[in-house]
């Protein structure tokens, strides 16, 4: 996908990614459930350049990652793996999300029974998840 532009709720941080995946993922886990207060929905985004870096709080939720938000709006921005640096942005942030279409979804047997996505797409366990990105959470 092309560079997209994004920000948080009151502007105070804005972004440029030069390369952003069209696919997003959705993570069901119980620390993004209480993070994001529901569904976490990313994507991946590479060539990062940040504006208003002051505004960004970063929190390390686990010993692999950590997750930064706008210290003025609150508003969630990233989750960022510490090991690679990879960047996973908060889809809402992205001014244009038309060409965005959802790939997977994690830790599905974490999620709550109350509703469910429809589509075809890939959708791991719990167990499924850790192994697959193992290299990202060691």
């Amino acid at each position: 996908m092309a560079a997209q532009r994004g920000q948080c709720s009151c502007g105070a941080v804005t972004f440029t990614a030069e390369n952003v995946e069209s696919e997003f993922g959705a993570c069901h886990c119980r620390m993004c459930q209480r993070w994001s207060g529901g569904i976490f929905l990313a994507t991946s985004a590479h060539g990062l350049k940040i504006d208003g870096e002051e505004h960004i709080s970063r929190y390390q939720s686990s010993s692999w990652a950590e997750r930064g938000f706008c210290s003025k709006c609150g508003s969630h921005l990233f989750y960022r793996a510490l090991k690679s640096g990879q960047y996973e942005m908060c889809l809402g942030t992205f001014d244009d999300q038309s060409e965005f279409r959802m790939a997977t979804e994690i830790f599905v047997d974490r999620k709550p029974d109350s509703y469910e996505f429809a589509g075809d797409h890939e959708r791991l366990t719990e167990a499924e998840t850790l192994a697959r990105y193992k290299d990202y959470t060691e």
